[in-house]
C-alpha cells in the first residue's frame, strides 16, 4: 500500500496543481493516521470486524475508481478498446459496490450492532439470481451505449445485492463470509488495476482474490458447507422450531465444585471459544492447565477450525499465554478422545460444541463438524447466561445429564477455580509439613 500511495502521488504530481497535490498528501496523512490509531487500539477480539470494515473501504474505493473511469475517459481510446474500457468500468463498479455493502453488513453482525440471525426474504435466491441477470444485461447495454443512468442502476443493484448476500447468512458462518469478502476486495482491487492500467495492482489484487477464495474453500470444507452457497449467500436459514427456547432443566455448578471435579480427574480437555477471547481468560486458563499437569492430570486443548471469529484465533491467544504447542490439538486430532475423558471445560464456546449439528437434521448448523464434548464423563460449560450462541441456535448440550453450567465472566470463574484448587491443596501441604 505504501508503494501504491507513492506511485499514485508521484504520477499525480505531474498533471495536477500544487494545491491538488497538497490535498492528496493531506488526505493520505489523515487516512494513515486513522488506520494506525484503529490498529493500535483494537482488541484481538475486535480484529474480525476491523478487517471487515477495511474490506468495505477497498470496495468503496473500487466503486469510486470505476465512476472516475466513466467520467474521465482517455481521449485516445476508440473502437474495441473503448468498449473494453466501459466493460471494465461497469464490472469494477459492480464488484466494488457488492464488496462495500457486504462488508458493512458483516461488520455490523460481527460487532453485534445488528442481529446475527440470517435475513430470510421471500424468494431470496430469485432476488440474487435476478440481480446477477440484471447486471449481465446492463453490462451489454452499457458497453453498447454508455450513459449515467445505467451506471447508477448497476451501482444501486450491486449495493443491494452485497447487503442481501451477507444479511442472508447466519452469524455462525461469519468467519467464512469475512474470508470471502477478503477475496471480493482483492478482485475489486484487480478491477481498479485494469482501469488505472496498473499492472502491480492487477497482480496483487488477483493474489488477494484467489488466496481469499481458497481460504474460504478450506473453511467451507472444515464446516461441511458448500462453497457455492457461500458465494450465493444461500446457507443462512432460520432456526427450526425445535431449537427455540430452553429444552429442559439445566444444572449449575460452583467454582469450588468444579475444582473438586478437576482434582479427581485423570484427563481434562479444554475447548475454548470466542467467549474466552472476550473475557481475556487465556492467561488464567493457561495457569489452570499448568497446575493440573503438575498434579499429573493429562490436559489438552481441543480447537475447532472456526473457534473465535477467524481461523487460528484461539491458537494465537493460547500461544500468547505460553500454552505448549504439543497439547493444543485440532478437532480431527482430539474428537475420538472425548469418550475417554474425565472432564471437559467448555470456555466461551457454543456453536462449535452443539450436538444439534449431528443429531438434528432441521438445525441451521446441521452437518457442521463439531467437538463431541458431550461424550465425556462430565462437562462444565462456562457462560454468562443461557442465551443462544452467535448462530442464534439453542444448544442441547446445556441440558444433558452430564453437563453443568458455571455462570459468570470466564476469567473470574477460572481464577475462582485456581483459588479453590489452592484451598483444596492446603490441608495436604499442612499434613505433609507436620509429618516431616
Amino acid at each position: 500500500m505504501v508503494i501504491a500511495l507513492a506511485a499514485t502521488i508521484g504520477l499525480a504530481s505531474k498533471s495536477i496543481t500544487a494545491t491538488g497535490l497538497v490535498l492528496i498528501v493531506v488526505a493520505t496523512a489523515v487516512g494513515a493516521g486513522i488506520g494506525l490509531w484503529r490498529a493500535r487500539v483494537v482488541e484481538m477480539t475486535g480484529m474480525p470486524e476491523l478487517i471487515a470494515i477495511m474490506h468495505s473501504l477497498v470496495g468503496l474505493a473500487a466503486t469510486f475508481v470505476g465512476w472516475n473511469g466513466y467520467l474521465d475517459v482517455d481521449a485516445e481510446l476508440s473502437g474495441s478498446l473503448l468498449g473494453i474500457h466501459h466493460a471494465e468500468v461497469f464490472i469494477g463498479v459492480f464488484i466494488g459496490a457488492v464488496t462495500f455493502t457486504g462488508s458493512v453488513i458483516a461488520y455490523l453482525k460481527l460487532s453485534a450492532r445488528i442481529a446475527s440471525r440470517p435475513l430470510t426474504l421471500p424468494g431470496k435466491h430469485v432476488l440474487n439470481i435476478g440481480a446477477l441477470v440484471a447486471f449481465a444485461g446492463l453490462t451489454v447495454a452499457f458497453v453498447a451505449r454508455p450513459n449515467m443512468g445505467l451506471l447508477i442502476a448497476v451501482t444501486v443493484i450491486a449495493l443491494a445485492l452485497g447487503a442481501h448476500l451477507v444479511a442472508s447468512i447466519g452469524g455462525g458462518d461469519m468467519p467464512v463470509v469475512v474470508s470471502m469478502l477478503n477475496s471480493y476486495s482483492g478482485w475489486a482491487a484487480a478491477a481498479s488495476g485494469f482501469l488505472l492500467s496498473n499492472n502491480l495492482l492487477i497482480v496483487t489484487g488477483a493474489l488477494v482474490g484467489s488466496s481469499g477464495a481458497y481460504l474460504s474453500y478450506i473453511m467451507c470444507k472444515a464446516m461441511n458447507r458448500s462453497f457455492i452457497s457461500v458465494i450465493a449467500g444461500g446457507f443462512g436459514t432460520p432456526a427450526a422450531a425445535a431449537d427455540e427456547g430452553e429444552q429442559g432443566e439445566h444444572r449449575e455448578i460452583s467454582a469450588e465444585e468444579t475444582a473438586e471435579l478437576l482434582r479427581d480427574a485423570s484427563s481434562v480437555i479444554i475447548t475454548p471459544g470466542y467467549g474466552m477471547a472476550v473475557a481475556q481468560a487465556q492467561y488464567p486458563v493457561a495457569e489452570l492447565a499448568r497446575k493440573l499437569r503438575e498434579r499429573g492430570v493429562e490436559v489438552r486443548f481441543g480447537i475447532h477450525p472456526v473457534a473465535g471469529r477467524l481461523p487460528g484465533h484461539m491458537n494465537v491467544l493460547l500461544a500468547e499465554a505460553n500454552v505448549p504447542y504439543d497439547i493444543v490439538l485440532e478437532m480431527d486430532e482430539i474428537n475420538d478422545d472425548f469418550a475417554a475423558t474425565s472432564v471437559v471445560l467448555v470456555i466461551g464456546a457454543n456453536d462449535t460444541v452443539n450436538p444439534a449439528a449431528t443429531e438434528n437434521p432441521a438445525s441451521p448448523i446441521a452437518g457442521m463438524p463439531v467437538l463431541h464434548v458431550w461424550e465425556a464423563a462430565d462437562v462444565v460449560v462456562f457462560k454468562r447466561s443461557m442465551a443462544a450462541g452467535y448462530a442464534g441456535v439453542q444448544n442441547p448440550l446445556f441440558f444433558r445429564e452430564n453437563s453443568q453450567m458455571l455462570f459468570g465472566d470466564a476469567k473470574q470463574r477460572v481464577e475462582d477455580i485456581l483459588r479453590a484448587l489452592d484451598s483444596l491443596d492446603a490441608p495436604v501441604r499442612e499434613m505433609a509439613g507436620s509429618s516431616r
